[in-house]
């Protein structure tokens, strides 16, 4: 129906049972009339990671360090509730996604010769301005 049957697929490989998903449904918040007030259309998904079968020990950790034991995504933003599911669902993959993400370390370069010619060049330029300025001052 809304995929909330479905496992939650994530980066590398990994699917996330959909029992592992904790949902809860409430009203939206702010101003409305009667389909505010009593529609509970507000989709809030849990995902436990300590209690998760899905990663490995290294992704597990990765995980919790980065977004903490528990996570949280409410989304009310539309009328429906089927699409606040979809919203709620996709932005917990997000999440996962890049907490999953591994940084490449950066490695350090060096300018290259052209730069650092045109950068000794344009210092020699400016040299000689000042130094012509002096000049036409002393005399």
């Amino acid at each position: 129906m809304d995929g909330a049957e479905e496992p939650l697929r994530v980066g590398g490989g990994v699917r996330i049972p959909a029992q592992e998903l904790q949902w809860r449904f409430g009203p939206s918040g702010g101003p409305g009339g009667q389909h505010a007030n009593r529609a509970h259309t507000r989709a809030e998904v849990r995902f436990d990671i300590g209690a998760s079968t899905a990663f490995t020990e290294a992704q597990r950790e990765r995980l919790l360090a980065r977004l903490g034991p528990v996570v949280t995504v409410s989304v009310d933003e539309e009328r429906s509730q089927l699409r606040n599911r979809r919203i709620a669902r996709e932005r917990l993959r997000l999440r996962l996604d890049g907490a999953l993400r591994v940084e490449r370390p950066r490695r350090p370069t060096r300018p290259g010769q052209g730069a650092v010619e045109r950068r000794l060049e344009a210092k020699r330029r400016q040299s000689e301005r000042k130094q012509q300025r002096r000049r036409d001052i002393g005399d």
